[in-house]
């Protein structure tokens, strides 16, 4: 009986609920264009079109560094599309190699499971646009994509260029526009971006600067900084 009681004012009351998902909701509106169509034109279509969402909730209090970052995003039926937007004081691009720890750079993060089945793609991009791209279920499951196909059909834009460099501080901006085409989807048989309804999350990080930060756009509940956590997905849901 005491038992039950405590378990009843718990959920009354709202205790523990820090460590409960929060699913947030997302629509990804569908674009219309040409097959030919560039990524300069994709970013301009995004500007116009796309809803600008922040990438902006701390949930370890370790690192309180709060950079602004906001992305926007939409698909056109073959390709997801994505651009970002960074406002943070120190830049790093150390990072060249396609699979490389990205994530040790200035760096966006769209994480997929497009299924809903458990097995999710982490999508890192540093921000001169060198790409780290596995699947798996979790963080030690994981096995890399394709280096030739990440190449060949993801397509990055960034404000910094492609070459690589020091870290920079004084504070900067950039921005970044990102095509990944539904093709990249190796591990997952013919995925249809037309009304997909697929768990996500977003993420910016920066493990190697001086001020490292972990932000997301869905809440995490775990005990430390960590990404790889589906549970904490929230939901995306495409036109």
């Amino acid at each position: 009986m005491r038992i039950f009681f405590v378990l009843v004012f718990f959920h009354l009351f709202g205790f523990g609920q820090a460590t409960m998902p929060n699913d947030k909701k997302m629509k990804v509106i569908k674009i219309e264009t040409k097959d030919d169509v560039d990524i300069e034109a994709i970013s301009r279509l995004l500007e116009e079109r796309a809803e600008l969402h922040a990438i902006d909730l701390i949930n370890w209090d370790t690192f309180s560094y709060q950079p602004k970052v906001h992305f926007r995003i939409a698909h056109n039926g073959k390709a997801i599309w994505l651009k970002f937007y960074v406002e943070e004081e120190f830049i790093l691009a150390e990072r060249s190699e396609t699979n490389s720890a990205t994530h040790r750079d200035s760096c966006v993060e769209f994480f997929i499971d497009p299924l809903q089945d458990g097995n999710y793609y982490n999508f890192e991009f540093n921000c001169i646009g060198t790409t780290h791209l596995a699947y798996g279920p979790d963080r030690k499951d994981r096995s890399f994509i394709d280096a030739k196909l990440i190449k060949d059909q993801i397509k990055t834009m960034s404000s910094l260029g492609d070459k690589p460099f020091e870290e920079k501080g004084g504070g900067h901006s950039w921005e970044m526009t990102v095509v990944i085409p539904a093709i990249v989807f190796s591990h997952s048989d013919e995925i249809d971006l037309q009304n997909l309804k697929a768990k996500a999350n977003f993420y910016k990080c920066a493990d190697d600067t001086s001020r490292p930060h972990y932000l997301t756009w869905n809440a995490v509940g775990t005990e430390r900084p960590d990404f790889h956590q589906p549970v904490y997905f929230g939901n995306l849901v495409f036109e």
